[in-house]
């Protein structure tokens, strides 16, 4: 058979039962890729202008507003924030660990689902391996039976099942590079953001116990 002439499911099927796992894993980490992506878009803001605007309520002693502010801008920096200025008139250590236990809601929810993307790239390899053992495991089957039944064994015995087993490990490269480039992608993004929150806090922190 020739692998360019074949179709897609040809191949798929042709690989074995270890191709559904790797499929899996292409669906699920491309959900994870596209759900991490219209997040991270969703709660991206113009920092600066966010904070310039609060910091000209609490100059007036509008704290109300201030405060409204945050609500209408959804995301982990207002919510932050909005820790931070709840407590504007306690002691600086008050309003850092205010913000703090912000935070420690805030970033696993940024940084959720990355671990499972990463585990779907180290995993996808593997499970191509697995399928090519499994292959190559059937292929000396083969030769055990055939012997064993007295018929020779020709190469195109082996040579069928060979290349066959090999297509799941190109299946789960194929799957594994993508994944491993989104996220290193997406975790660049993720720092990116996570450093924005704690510029924005401390700049925060020391306007309101200046």
């Amino acid at each position: 058979m020739d692998l360019y002439k074949m179709g897609v499911w040809q191949v798929f099927l042709a690989g074995g039962p270890i191709m559904w796992p790797i499929l899996l894993c292409s669906v699920w980490g491309v959900a994870i890729i596209i759900e991490k992506i219209w997040y991270l878009r969703k709660i991206k803001i113009i920092t600066h202008d966010f904070l310039s605007k609060i910091f000209d309520k609490m100059k007036r002693h509008e704290v109300r507003e201030a405060l409204e502010i945050c609500d209408n801008v959804k995301g982990p920096i207002s919510n932050i924030l909005k820790a931070g200025i709840l407590k504007y008139d306690r002691p600086r250590p008050q309003i850092i660990e205010a913000i703090e236990d912000a935070s420690l809601y805030e970033i696993p929810r940024i940084e959720r689902n990355l671990t499972a993307l990463a585990t779907i790239a180290h995993v996808s390899p593997l499970l191509g391996l697995l399928g090519t053992v499994t292959g190559m495991v059937r292929c000396f089957q083969t030769i055990q039976a055939k012997s064993l039944s007295g018929n020779p064994t020709s190469p195109g015995d082996l040579a069928g099942g060979i290349w066959e087993a090999l297509l799941t490990t190109v299946a789960g490269l194929i799957v594994a590079i993508p994944m491993f480039v989104a996220y290193n992608y997406l975790v660049n993004r993720v720092n990116s953001f996570i450093l924005e929150m704690e510029k924005a806090s401390t700049e925060l922190v020391n306007f309101l116990t200046e």
